[in-house]
């Protein structure tokens, strides 16, 4: 099926305005809620969608099924980055990516060979986050230093580009791949990876570690998101499924964060 110029034009502009806008937070706000919020559904919502927009809702919900179970190659391959990419510099944003992508493979690699449902999908995941939660728990909190003068369009072009083409090898290839790799692919770090390679190269390793400390804890609102596109793709449609998901993904996110500031408060009273 030929894509139309205006999908691939939307495609551009999506993936353009959510790069930069992780970007903005993770240097005004801080490196833990850029975190939190690349594991809200933004990449894996653009290309589940352009998946449904491109071949059909049907396969889309499918492929959500797998992605389920594709976050775990996600953490895996945060895991990858975060140990080979140790080093400052170019070299260490080099070695890093390539054992995150080495991770993620293998991972996924392994994960499309078992049949999926919700339910285990689900589950995998979930246990996944408790796994690397618990190995990231001595990372130390790094808050990204702004510098004054200097431009930041060179950093904030290599961001869209990377972010962009990861869309559209995604949704290109969910056009000959099987549901199960769609699902993979769908479940790729499009919004995190280029702001890890981004944070890594301005900044140093240890603002990139961070963000890979918290990724784990926003995948709650994606879990939610996949699992309720898978439902309501085939039934209601791509687009009111869509706004469904990120209704259902929301509501997670806003109860994880008032959960948060609770434990928060009762640790600052107990001291």
């Amino acid at each position: 099926m030929e894509v139309p110029l205006s999908w691939q034009l939307a495609k551009l502009v999506v993936s353009i305005g959510i790069v930069l806008g992780l970007a903005m937070v993770a240097e005004r706000v801080s490196t833990r809620m850029a975190g939190l919020l690349a594991g809200y559904p933004l990449g894996t919502a653009i290309a589940l969608f352009f998946i449904g927009l491109e071949i059909s809702p049907g396969f889309a919900a499918e492929s959500a099924v797998y992605s389920l179970a594709g976050f775990t190659a996600t953490m895996a391959l945060g895991g990858g980055y975060l140990i080979c990419g140790r080093r400052d510099g170019l070299r260490g944003v080099l070695t890093g990516t390539a054992g995150g992508l080495t991770a993620w493979f293998l991972v996924s690699l392994l994960l499309t060979r078992f049949e999926f449902t919700r339910l285990t999908g689900t589950l995998t995941t979930l246990l996944a986050i408790f796994v690397f939660t618990w190995l990231y728990r001595h990372i130390a909190e790094t808050r990204v230093t702004v510098k004054p003068g200097g431009s930041r369009w060179p950093a904030l072009g290599m961001r869209a580009t990377l972010a962009t083409a990861i869309v559209f090898l995604v949704t290109g290839l969910a056009h000959v791949l099987p549901a199960s790799w769609a699902g993979m692919l769908a479940a790729f770090p499009i919004s995190m990876f280029p702001l890890l390679v981004i944070l890594h190269l301005t900044h140093g390793a240890a603002p990139a570690a961070t963000v890979i400390k918290h990724y784990p804890a926003g995948l709650g609102a994606l879990l939610c998101y996949a699992l309720c596109v898978s439902l309501t793709y085939a039934t209601l449609g791509l687009f009111l499924g869509t706004l469904a998901g990120f209704g259902v993904a929301t509501l997670w996110l806003l109860g994880w964060t008032r959960l948060q500031a609770w434990q928060a408060s009762r640790a600052n009273s107990a001291t």
